[in-house]
């Protein structure tokens, strides 16, 4: 048999599986020799040599053994890195030894596999990808991975510890893409999914090699959800050796104290043929509480109405006056008085009214802890492999005060009993029998929300060859989900006003259905209720009122897949790749609430009737990558993928994705075109039916006001809750774009693309009027879920989760990077980086059938969907064999307030922040860091709720941290 030169290149440029192998074994016989830390050193810094000159270094008689075997763990590395952007990134020429220091490298190439589910060196793929790499990550100091994708300008930040206030997402972290709900963006971990709504807090940042981002449709490769992208989070498997870290933070005000621990180990056995590593990482944050919001003017602002349709945003604006937490008289001759602890009244001074919101709290505390073990063995041509994940996250937060039970308007006995015999005696002198009594009694109602959630999670798999071009892969996981939500302190209605009703019988205050002349209202256990001044309620009576809202459920997921991939056939411009498999899932959840719960006793309502449902899917898959053109500098690649998915409740569903990629020379041209769906989950299914009789609105009364027995505005019976009618979404996604990456400027890229996506039949819980407005626009499965009766009156609306909604956007993603090293200027060492993501929003549309609107540059913090036009980051950065400096600035565009009224000081201007970061190595062992987040301490826009989407809200931000590396 005789080695080429060809033979070589085809070997280090296609046989992953092998070269992975043979890694181990290689690693092995240099630690013996050499020392792992040495052969480490050398893979690393392997960087110069392009694929074609490794391939002629192997078919040199001239290379020693070490020198072979070397190299042949550094294409690894060249293969596997992580690039600047979503493209093979061909190394700089040098004249260096192969081993030669690091400083003088670039970007090492890379296979990006996330697009799609070929694995072939040299594959442009046409999906946009963008990568962070893990050294990223943990440079970030954020609480989790999700935080960190969430200054990423594609990503839309939902859900964070500052947007969980007041809503029972606290402890939870998926990411969002393009501002289309967290249910549109399929996260991955090394390309499988896992059970728990895609919380990214039971992720170990520590453990993370590199994420990568498929802004665009990726269905037909991944399967349900991924209609906005897919966020695929790929774990560093070749881990060697032991690692600490340790890091904590502190905002410069004082608070925000966050502290992390980290730990991981990878080692080697049975000669290199198996690898087993674990590791684990722990955050407790203290969150920010209310205090923190006497530190930060921006809180507590308000759109206050000046007249002739015009409003203004005011700092300090105290909504909820003439409320106040004492109680405030709002009728009779004492109207304006104030209650003051201990029952007294006086008029109002400066503190006592306030906004809803200035009685929460500006973070939220979070306990969590990730881990992860895998374990891999080499059998002849296969490696098996078996991954273990679990993870805990804790909540216990002030949630809100209850408005049931806090909000107060009640017509009060002037001779209550818990009054004064003075201020009886005052009202009793104006004449006065009641009065209306507006409080908000934080001191009982306000809630506590107290949440664990837990998952644990197997997977077992293979992957292997099978002789040739021919690969395989499978895998099977079983992942569960355990969550217990409490909320203590909630209003219990039928107790409360029981025992606001308060009467005096023979010296002694009792609740007045005890003392009135009707024993079937009698209530033993009621206690009766002091309203006036905080404080003033008994222990006993606050416990009589309140109770805990309770929430148990366990979710599960079960998931099989097996791919094959090849060249089955060649034509004129090379061979045609193809894979092709299967995939099933099997989803179940079911949730249990507490009685009072089910018997809906509270005034404020979190919890309703129990949930238990599930279905199943089975899918097929196919995808090709065909060469067209290979002539000079020209190359012509075309990829198809078709996915077939069989859901048990709803039937069959295709998507599909085609797209192409044209390269001359060093320009890459790119576009797809895909057909992608979302299935409905569990709670869209499956959540409980509650029935509500309120008046509506109806939108749909043309033609109808000739029946003079026709009412426009009746009260109707409303039913809400899930639908097993529900039907996958379809989202349309088209992309446009290219990249560059000058030969003549050697470490520079950059890339424009353009996206469009289009979701019809978007599942939605409509309003009644959302659904008649459909209706009147002649949507037939809206017209559906009203009942008229023989007049055309409305008796009721189901509206239960529908395909009802649309959504669009479009818009650009733009990305360039440039990497040098400094000896290329000055005689030093070290490499010097830049790296700028931008994205442009042209619209964001949503169409609920009675409302459509484009909240692109609308950024009000109230305003739900709203995105600026435009984010970007610039990243500057340095590295040497001792210091890394790095400094980031994040830019996030301005617009509007709102687009729905006539602000007059509702422009938004654009904010800037800068994050600095420095690492130091004191040793081969240990780094020392520090990083600056928001280092200018740059203000938000005011915030008229508890949070903003967009803008930093915490202000300047410390941390420090150490690792060792044994």
């Amino acid at each position: 048999m005789t080695f080429s030169k060809q033979s070589a290149i085809v070997l280090i440029k296609t046989n992953f599986l092998l070269i992975k192998r043979i890694k181990r074994r290689i690693m092995a016989w240099c630690a013996f020799n050499d020392g792992t830390a040495t052969c480490k050193k050398r893979s690393r810094r392997f960087h110069e040599r392009s694929q074609t000159e490794l391939g002629e270094m192997m078919y040199s008689r001239q290379l020693t053994l070490r020198t072979l075997l070397t190299g042949s763990i550094a294409s690894f590395a060249l293969l596997a890195g992580t690039p600047a952007l979503a493209q093979v990134v061909e190394p700089a020429e040098s004249d260096n030894d192969p081993l030669a220091d690091s400083d003088t490298a670039t970007a090492p190439a890379a296979i990006v596999v996330t697009g799609s589910r070929i694995e072939r060196a040299g594959f442009d793929q046409p999906t946009p990808t963008t990568i962070l790499g893990g050294e990223d990550l943990q440079e970030a100091a954020t609480v989790n991975i999700q935080q960190a994708l969430n200054e990423l300008p594609q990503t839309y930040n939902s859900v964070s510890p500052n947007q969980s206030i007041a809503n029972t997402s606290s402890g939870t972290a998926p990411v969002e893409l393009r501002g289309l709900g967290t249910a549109r963006t399929l996260t991955l971990v090394n390309g499988r999914r896992f059970v728990g709504d895609n919380n990214l807090n039971f992720v170990p940042t520590n453990l993370v090699d590199r994420v990568e981002l498929v802004t665009g449709g990726a269905s037909a490769a991944w399967g349900s959800g991924a209609v906005a992208g897919v966020v695929n989070i790929i774990l560093d498997d070749e881990l060697e050796g032991l690692t600490l870290g340790a890091q904590a933070g502190i905002s410069s005000r004082g608070d925000g104290g966050r502290y992390t621990i980290d730990g991981s180990f990878g080692t080697q056995f049975a000669g290199g043929a198996g690898h087993f590593m674990i590791g684990a990482e722990y955050l407790h944050d203290e969150g920010i509480g209310i205090e923190g919001r006497l530190d930060r003017p921006w809180f507590g602002a308000g759109v206050v109405n000046l007249g002739n349709g015009e409003f203004e945003l005011q700092p300090d604006v105290n909504d909820l006056a003439p409320f106040t937490f004492g109680g405030t008289i709002l009728s009779s001759s004492l109207a304006g008085q104030v209650f003051r602890p201990g029952g007294a009244l006086s008029a109002p001074r400066d503190g006592d009214f306030f906004s809803i919101y200035d009685t929460l709290i500006v973070g939220s505390p979070l306990d969590r802890l990730g881990s992860y073990a895998r374990l891999t063995y080499d059998v002849g041509g296969a490696t098996l492999w078996a991954d273990a994940t679990f993870g805990r996250t804790d909540v216990d937060q002030p949630f809100l005060t209850d408005p049931a039970g806090s909000v107060l308007v009640s017509n009060i006995s002037a001779s209550n009993p818990f009054l004064s015999p003075d201020i009886q005696q005052q009202l009793a002198a104006g004449g006065d029998t009641s009065f209306l009594l507006g409080r908000f009694s934080r001191d009982t109602f306000l809630m506590q929300f107290d949440s664990e959630r837990e998952t644990k999670e197997v997977a077992v798999g293979i992957e292997g060859s099978l002789g040739g071009s021919w690969t395989y892969d499978a895998h099977f996981s079983h992942g569960e989900l355990d969550s217990k939500n409490r909320i203590h302190n909630s209003s219990v209605t039928a107790n409360f006003l029981r025992a606001i009703n308060a009467t005096e019988v023979s010296g002694q205050i009792v609740c007045a259905v005890n003392a009135d002349a009707d024993p079937s209202n009698d209530d033993p256990n009621c206690v009766p209720y002091n309203p006036f001044g905080e404080g003033a309620a008994s222990l006993e009576a606050i416990e009589y009122v309140t109770g805990t809202q309770m929430s148990d459920s366990v979710s599960k997921l079960d998931s099989a897949a097996v791919r094959l991939q090849g060249d089955p056939f060649s034509l004129w411009a090379g061979p045609v790749s193809i894979a092709v498999g299967a995939e099933a899932r099997w989803e179940e959840r079911t949730e249990t609430v507490g009685e009072l719960d089910e018997a809906y006793a509270f005034g404020t309502t979190l919890y309703g009737d129990p949930l238990e449902g599930g279905f199943s899917v089975k899918e097929g898959f196919f995808e090709a990558l065909v060469p067209l053109v290979r002539a000079g500098l020209l190359e012509v690649d075309v990829n198809g993928a078709a996915r077939y998915s069989d859901y048990s409740l709803s039937g069959g569903i295709w998507s599909w994705k085609l797209g192409g990629t044209a390269r001359y020379g060093d320009l890459l041209l790119r576009a797809t075109r895909s057909r992608d769906i979302r299935a409905p989950s569990i709670g869209n299914l499956f959540s409980a039916n509650s029935l509500n009789i309120r008046p509506i609105v109806d939108s749909d009364s043309e033609g109808r006001g000739s029946n003079p027995n026709y009412n426009p505005n009746p009260t109707v019976t409303i039913l809400t809750g899930g639908n097993l009618d529900l039907v996958p979404e379809v989202g349309m996604t088209s992309t446009i774009g290219g990249s560059y990456s000058p030969g003549f400027f050697q470490g520079f890229s950059m890339s424009v693309d353009y996206y469009s996506i289009e979701i019809d039949n978007a599942i939605a819980t409509p309003t009644v009027a959302d659904i008649t407005a459909a209706c009147a626009a002649g949507n037939a499965g809206a017209c559906s879920q009203v009942v008229r009766d023989g007049d055309g009156t409305i008796t009721t609306v189901f509206a239960t989760t529908q395909n009802i909604a649309q959504f669009k956007t479009s818009g650009f993603d733009f990305e360039a990077s440039y990497r040098m090293p400094v000896s290329r200027f000055v005689d030093a060492p070290g490499t010097l980086s830049l790296r700028a993501l931008a994205t442009y929003v042209d619209e964001l549309i949503s169409d609920t059938g009675s409302n459509r609107t484009d909240t692109a540059g609308v950024v009000g913090d109230p305003i739900q969907y709203g995105i600026p036009k435009w984010r970007g980051n610039l990243r500057l950065g340095y590295d040497s064999d001792r210091l890394g400096l790095n400094a980031s600035a994040r830019y996030v565009g301005g617009g509007e307030f709102d687009n729905e009224r006539t602000i007059v000081n509702g422009e938004i201007d654009p904010r800037v922040y800068l994050d600095l970061g420095v690492q130091f190595k004191v040793s081969e062992q240990f780094t020392l860091s520090g990083t600056v987040k928001n280092a200018l301490d740059t203000d938000p826009p005011f915030i008229t709720t508890t949070y903003s989407p967009h803008y930093d809200v915490v202000g300047r931000f410390y941390s420090v941290g150490v690792r060792a590396h044994f």
